[in-house]
């Protein structure tokens, strides 16, 4: 194991010595689930003013729709108390920044490792991917007709959260 990996267990070791349960359940407390990037600038409960317990968060890169976070809403619309779902990309994404093709061929600079066979879902317009993401949600027949359903996106420079739709 790497000396990195060490800190980490050493600095868990740490948090332990304080720890106190929170005695919360798995449940959204606010029925909110968000669906965001990846991106380690975004802190989706401090965006919202929520805290931990009162939302489920999925993260992916570009905060896209995929068939494992409608998976993943299904669980948490009717196990864990989820009425409501914010699509939530945000600007300077790594994700918008290019086409398939290109982050394809980044990929292969990076890694010489040949990606084309898995889709990345890169998008050129994060308004209309944003819109579609939302429409995805909205049209899956699993999920409750009744799901609440908002995009927006997220300003990493000035903490903005603007409502798309």
């Amino acid at each position: 194991m790497s000396s990195e990996f060490d800190a980490i267990f050493l600095a868990n070791s740490e948090y332990v010595k304080g720890y106190k349960s929170s005695g919360l359940t798995g449940r959204a407390a606010k029925g909110l689930a968000i669906v965001t990037c990846m991106d380690s600038r975004i802190d989706p409960l401090r965006i919202v003013g929520m805290s931990a317990g009162d939302v489920k968060i999925l993260r992916n890169a570009g905060a896209r729709v995929t068939d494992d976070v409608l998976r993943t809403l299904l669980l948490a619309t009717y196990l864990l108390e989820v009425k409501r779902v914010l699509v939530m990309p945000h600007t300077d994404c790594r994700m918008a920044s290019g086409t398939e093709e290109q982050i394809h061929q980044a990929l292969f600079d990076a890694s010489g490792i040949d990606t084309r066979s898995i889709e990345i879902r890169t998008v050129t317009d994060q308004v209309a991917a944003l819109k579609e993401d939302v429409a995805s949600i909205q049209n899956y027949p699993l999920l409750p007709k009744d799901l609440e359903v908002v995009g927006a996106i997220f300003d990493v420079k000035t903490g903005e959260l603007r409502k798309v739709l």
